[in-house]
């Protein structure tokens, strides 16, 4: 899966999957290359698990505007307790070194938004900025079941369908100026999700491309890799004593019989995991994301070295033209 049910104790008594981030993507307004489109998807398999935005957490979509893996800029979401069927979301924007630290300050750009229960998105606008908040069909398309296949070792068995073609999330959905990403418009962007533990913003989950935690790192080491910062990606030691790094290289040897120099070539791409993004371009995937990339097909691809050239599901068709993008509820 791209990050569903991949935040430490989500599988575990008292799961709270309105923390748990299952998407991020970022691409070029349609129709204007002005503006960007920002997307934070959490709570998979809504509503099963939780019918609204966790009123204590913190989201936020960090922005790298220089290059090294720490964030330059953040947009940061936080919500109203859920109240008669209603919440409210707002939405900061910080510069500079605050970004990097972990906080709910920054300066507002949205307030009192109300998010969408229903099938009719309720989208607010403010100072060239415009923002939505709610359930909304999952995008994500994949054949999770020939995926488990392969994790429970019987091969590869892509004859499923798309798993997730009647499945939704929570969506937050951001519309920026190109400007306000800064005057370089390469960047790095990736989300996290923070809840306060004995007084103190903790980080519980984080994702910058797509499937790179659920692929790559097990056991102990996902809640580790979900704990910690991009900038620290490559360095920090996992559970069997070798660097993030090494084990991703490890891991590519292994899937697509690579070289260890053409394996850690890779490795260095894949880590830190964070989505490049080029704000003038509307190429997709690597290019940040489109709703519509087949990231997985490309990921395959990769990892298997051409072993593995794709699943069976494709581009859902309820996705809409205009913000929010998302389709309507299922």
């Amino acid at each position: 899966m791209a990050d569903h049910l991949d935040a430490p104790g989500l599988m575990s008594p008292g799961m709270d999957a309105r923390i748990d981030i299952t998407d991020v993507y970022a691409f070029q307004k349609p129709g204007n290359a002005a503006k960007s489109i920002l997307m934070m998807n959490v709570n998979p398999l809504a509503p099963s698990f939780a019918d609204e935005f966790n009123s204590a957490a913190l989201y936020q979509l960090s922005i790298d505007t220089d290059d090294d893996a720490v964030a330059d800029l953040a947009f940061r979401f936080t919500f109203t307790p859920k109240e008669a069927g209603h919440q409210k979301g707002k939405v900061r924007m910080v510069t500079g070194g605050a970004a990097a630290r972990l906080s709910a300050s920054g300066d507002t750009l949205i307030d009192g938004a109300p998010v969408s229960f229903g099938s009719s998105p309720v989208v607010t606008d403010a100072d060239g900025y415009r923002f939505f908040a709610g359930l909304r069909s999952d995008p994500f398309f994949f054949d999770l079941l020939g995926f488990l296949s392969f994790v429970n070792g019987q091969g590869f068995d892509f004859t499923h369908g798309d798993f997730f073609a009647d499945k939704n999330v929570f969506g937050m959905v951001l519309e920026v100026p190109n400007s306000a990403l800064g005057s370089d418009p390469h960047v790095g962007i990736w989300s996290s999700c923070a809840i306060r533990r004995n007084g103190k913003l903790t980080q519980i989950d984080r994702m910058g491309r797509p499937a790179i935690n659920t692929v790559f790192n097990h056991g102990t080491d996902k809640n580790l890799f979900n704990s910690i910062t991009p900038d620290q990606d490559r360095t920090t030691v996992t559970a069997e004593g070798v660097t993030f790094l090494e084990s991703f290289t490890q891991t590519l040897m292994a899937l697509g019989g690579y070289s260890q120099d053409d394996a850690t070539g890779i490795a260095e791409i894949l880590l830190p995991d964070i989505l490049t993004y080029d704000y003038s371009s509307s190429a997709g995937f690597l290019n940040g994301r489109n709703l519509t990339d087949d990231v997985i097909d490309i990921e395959l691809n990769l990892v298997t070295n051409g072993g593995v050239t794709g699943d069976d599901a494709h581009a859902h068709t309820d996705l809409l033209s205009v913000f929010p993008y998302l389709g309507n509820p299922h």
